[in-house]
């Protein structure tokens, strides 16, 4: 098997290394990443300047490694079509610092690692920590390893990728289900501090808090509460099919 991993942490994140570390036992393992931090970044690309990827050796290892100055689109993309030597069987995101739940998955840098597997016909998988305290990734990385071979033995379908959030429980215990869910609902309340900087020219920094405002029982936000790892699987074809047939009504060609 030819296995890509990416992230939005980075290269050096501990998330990646145990997320590398387990998958070389299914086979041959790429990773291509960020160079740097490059959480929130979305499905962003890089346009305007050149892609460098510098080689990566990870000690006692066999897995080869890219450290990408862009986006973990980028990443992804240049890994499948410039430096693996064939399409992988695989992409597999993370494992991502946080969690990655509900509206959360709009602004992800590793689910959009994920997604632009699925824009380049791999089936792929994005596995957040749902803790930003925690830095035990072992049994993540063990679980993803195991799914890794249900979804390979199952396949996808088409522009769908599988959304997998981690709890962690106190005194170590181990999530006693897995939940296959829905996307729930969050909100951030932002706020803006205006500053001045050492020139005097105003900037705002961003902060806020999350607001959880659909979290029923079936949703990943409801799940990962109680414990559970949540499994989403993330249709990207955003299309109304049903409020396009009543915009079809709208009869828009009156006003061209």
């Amino acid at each position: 098997m030819l296995i890509l991993i990416s992230n939005d942490d980075g290269i050096q994140a501990p998330g990646i290394d145990a997320l590398r570390a387990a998958l070389e036992e299914l086979g041959d393992v790429y990773v291509v990443a960020p160079d740097r931090p490059r959480s929130a970044s979305g499905l962003g690309i890089t346009i305007h300047k050149p892609l460098r990827a510098e080689n990566i050796q990870f000690p006692g290892s066999k897995a080869k490694g890219y450290a990408v100055n862009g986006t973990p689109s980028d990443c992804v993309k240049l890994g499948i079509q410039a430096l693996l030597p064939c399409k992988p069987d695989i992409v597999v995101a993370g494992i991502n610092q946080g969690p990655n739940l509900g509206t959360d998955v709009l602004y992800s840098g590793t689910v959009s690692a994920a997604l632009e597997g699925v824009i380049n016909d791999v089936p792929s998988i994005a596995v957040s920590l749902a803790s930003w305290e925690s830095s035990d990734f072992d049994y993540a990385a063990e679980f993803t390893r195991r799914l890794v071979g249900v979804v390979t033995g199952h396949g996808m379908p088409e522009e769908t990728l599988l959304n997998v959030n981690v709890p962690v429980l106190k005194n170590g215990s181990k999530p006693s289900r897995v939940a296959v869910t829905r996307l729930g609902k969050r909100r951030y309340e932002n706020t803006f501090e205006k500053r001045r900087d050492p020139r005097g020219k105003e900037y705002y920094w961003m902060g806020g808090e999350v607001m959880d405002i659909m979290a029923e029982p079936g949703t990943d936000i409801a799940s990962v509460r109680n414990g559970e790892i949540s499994v989403t699987p993330l249709f990207f074809d955003v299309t109304d099919n049903n409020f396009m047939n009543m915009v079809r009504e709208w009869n828009l060609d009156k006003i061209l």
